[in-house]
């Protein structure tokens, strides 16, 4: 059986969302943090945030073209 190979992008992808679902983790002291640490840091997060957020939308309404009024 062939295991398909986990580039860096999916290791860290992995690794924040373990991180993420976390139940206990504030998030909201997580985001304080990441905005008064470093500019740089907070462009990248808002980067990944965006590339997700088109990523779920395009997927979805390729699932549900026939939908578009709904979405």
């Amino acid at each position: 059986m062939r295991r398909i190979q986990q580039t860096k992008e999916l290791k860290v992808a992995t690794k924040i969302s373990d991180l993420v679902n976390d139940l206990t983790l504030d998030l909201d002291q997580v985001g304080i943090y990441l905005a008064t640490n470093n500019a740089t840091t907070y462009r990248r997060v808002l980067e990944i945030a965006e590339a997700a957020q088109w990523e779920r939308e395009e997927r979805y309404h390729e699932d549900n073209d026939d939908n578009y009024l709904f979405f």
